[in-house]
C-alpha cells in the first residue's frame, strides 16, 4: 500500500513553500511521525512528518522546489514494502565486532531544538574500543545556537563512529554504535590506561571534556589555562586563547576585500580557526539586522545618585531576604518596562506589511560568553518583582556562561537590554536583535562635573542609548521612551508609583 506525503496547511495567507531539507531518501525506512522533511515559507519554517510507517519511496518535490498547499511530496510504501528496514538493522548488528558478545544499540543525533535541523560534530571524548558507561558525554554537537552534548543511551564498548569531528549532521543522524552487554567489560582496561593525562581527578572542578581533549592535544597544562567557566571550570575556548596568546595579534582585514599575502615567518606564528556555528549565525544576523531595519541610535544620559544611593541602603536586607544580591539591573528592568508602556511601538515588531504590538514585555538580557554573545529572555518582566527578576538574571547568566541555555530560553524576546559598561565601555550604539524594534545600551558610570541648581557638582553619571527601528518608531517615541528611563532611574520612587 502506498502512502502520499502532502504540504500541511501553512498558515493564513500562506499559499507556498519551498522544499528546504530532505532527511530521509528514497528506501529510508520510516517510523510514523517521523521527520521527512522541512519546509520554508515567508514567514516559518514547517516539518513534515510521516503520516504512516514504511518505505521511503519516491521524492517527488527535491530541495529547492517551491510547492502549493496539499501538493505532493513523495510517497510511502507500507507494509512488506519496509523490508529494508530489517536489512539496515542487520547491517548495523554486523558493524559490531563478534567479540563483543552484546547488541547494538544506536548513537544517535538528540533533540536540538524548534527549527534546528543540522549540528556540527565538534568533538569527540571517546575513540572506537573505549569502553564507556551509560549517560557517559560521547561527543559534542555544536548548532547555530547552543552547545549539545550527547550522553551514551548504555553501557558498553564504542564500536563505530558514523560522524567524524568537523562533519555536519542532521536532527535524525546515526552518530556511533555501541555494542552493550557483557562483551563491553573486555576493553574497559585498555579505555581506562587511554584516559589523558590532563584528567582532572585531582580538582574539585571537573573541565569540560572538550577543554581536556585539546590540552592533551596541544601539550598545554590546565594550571596555565585561566577557566571561564563555573566555579573556574576550563572551557574549550580558554585553552584556545591560552594556545594563541604568546602571538602578536594580527590586524583583521576588510570583510570585503581577500585575504593579504603573508611571509612564510608571519605564517608559522598564526593559528587558523574555523568560526563556532554560533559566532557564524552572531555574525549574521547581526549584518542581517543592519541591512533589514532602518536603524538608528539616540543618546542620553541618566545621573545614577538616586539609584546607587537606594541599593546602598536595602542591598543587605535585600540580600537575607531574598537570597540575590540587588543590581542594578533590576532597575533598568522595571525602567524600560514602564517606559515600553507608553512607547508601545519600542515593543512590537513588523510581520511583512503589519505592525504586532506586545501586551506583555519578554526582556532579553544580553549575555557575554566564551563563545559569544547570547540574549536569554526573562519572559512576562512587567508582572515580576525585583527580587523576581535579579533571581532571573542571575541563574540565565550563569546558565548562559556555563552553555547551558536551552534554544527555547533564547526566543521570543520582544526588547533587550545590553549591558557594555561591565566592559568598561562608555559610549557605544548597540545593533538591534532581529525582529525587535529596540535594544537599549547601558554604559559605564562615571564621575562626571555636573551643573545642579546653578552649582558644578561631581556626580555618578551613565550614557545611555536607544537603537531602534525607524520603520516603526519615530524619533519623538524613541527621545520620549528614553527621557521616561531616565526619569524612572533619577526618581526610583516613580517606579513604585507607577508614574
Amino acid at each position: 500500500m502506498t502512502t502520499e506525503v502532502r504540504v500541511p496547511t501553512l498558515g493564513e495567507s500562506v499559499t507556498e513553500a519551498t522544499v528546504a531539507t530532505w532527511f530521509k531518501k528514497p528506501g529510508d525506512a520510516v517510523a510514523v511521525d517521523e521527520m521527512l522533511c522541512e519546509l520554508e515559507t515567508d514567514k516559518v519554517t514547517v516539518e513534515v512528518p510521516a503520516p504512516a510507517a514504511g518505505t521511503m519511496g519516491e521524492i517527488v518535490a527535491a530541495e529547492g522546489d517551491t510547492v502549493g498547499v496539499d501538493a505532493l511530496l513523495a510517497t510511502i510504501v507500507e507494509g512488506e514494502g519496509a523490508a529494508p528496514a530489517p536489512k539496515a538493522e542487520a547491517k548495523t548488528e554486523a558493524a559490531a565486532p563478534a567479540s563483543s558478545g552484546g547488541a547494538s544499540v544506536d548513537v544517535m543525533v538528540p533533540t536540538l531544538g524548534e527549527s534546528v535541523t543540522e549540528a556540527t560534530v565538534s568533538t569527540w571524548f571517546k575513540k572506537v574500543g573505549d569502553s564507556v558507561a551509560q549517560d557517559e558525554m560521547l561527543c559534542e554537537l555544536e548548532t547555530d545556537k547552543v552547545s549539545v552534548e550527547v550522553p551514551a543511551p548504555a553501557a558498553g564498548v564504542l564500536t563505530e563512529i558514523l560522524a567524524e569531528e568537523g562533519s555536519t549532521v542532521d536532527a535524525s543522524a546515526k552518530l556511533a554504535i555501541l555494542s552493550s552487554g557483557d562483551g563491553a567489560a573486555a576493553s574497559a582496561p585498555a579505555a581506562e590506561a587511554a584516559a589523558p593525562a590532563a584528567a582532572t581527578a585531582s580538582k574539585d572542578v571537573e573541565n569540560a571534556p572538550s577543554a581536556n581533549k585539546l590540552m592533551a592535544e596541544k601539550g598545554i597544562d590546565a594550571a596555565n589555562v585561566q577557566g571561564s567557566g563555573r566555579d573556574g571550570r576550563i572551557m574549550k575556548e580558554d585553552v584556545l586563547k591560552a594556545a594563541i596568546a604568546p602571538a602578536p595579534a594580527a590586524a583583521p582585514a576588510p570583510a570585503a576585500a581577500p585575504r593579504a599575502p603573508v611571509s612564510a615567518d608571519d605564517a608559522a606564528r598564526e593559528e587558523r580557526v574555523k568560526m563556532t556555528r554560533l559566532r557564524q549565525t552572531i555574525a549574521k544576523r547581526l549584518k542581517d539586522s543592519q541591512n533589514t531595519a532602518a536603524m538608528l541610535t539616540t543618546y542620553n544620559e541618566v545621573d545614577m545618585t538616586e539609584v546607587m544611593a537606594l541599593r546602598n541602603e536595602y542591598k543587605d536586607l535585600f540580600l537575607k531576604k531574598h537570597g540575590v544580591k540587588l543590581g542594578f539591573m533590576s532597575f533598568f528592568t522595571k525602567a524600560c518596562v514602564h517606559a515600553l508602556k507608553e512607547v508601545p511601538e519600542v515593543n512590537a515588531e513588523i510581520d511583512g506589511t503589519d505592525i504586532v504590538y506586545k501586551n506583555y514585555v519578554h526582556m532579553g538580557i544580553a549575555a557575554g560568553t566564551p563563545t559569544g554573545l547570547v540574549v536569554p529572555v526573562i519572559r512576562d518582566a512587567d508582572q515580576l518583582s525585583f527580587a523576581d527578576i535579579e533571581k532571573a538574571i542571575a541563574e540565565k547568566g550563569k546558565r548562559a556562561r556555563d552553555g547551558k541555555l536551552s534554544m527555547a530560553e533564547m526566543q521570543g524576546g520582544s526588547f533587550t537590554i545590553s549591558n557594555g559598561g561591565v566592559y568598561g565601555s562608555l559610549m557605544s550604539s548597540p545593533i538591534l536583535n532581529p525582529p525587535q524594534s529596540g535594544i537599549l545600551g547601558m554604559h559605564k558610570i562615571q564621575d562626571r562635573p555636573m551643573v545642579v541648581n546653578g552649582e558644578i557638582v561631581i556626580r555618578p553619571m551613565m550614557y545611555l542609548a536607544l537603537s531602534y527601528d525607524h520603520r516603526i518608531v519615530d524619533g519623538k517615541g524613541a527621545v520620549t521612551f528614553l527621557v521616561r528611563v531616565k526619569e524612572a532611574l533619577e526618581d526610583p520612587r516613580r517606579l513604585l508609583m507607577d508614574l
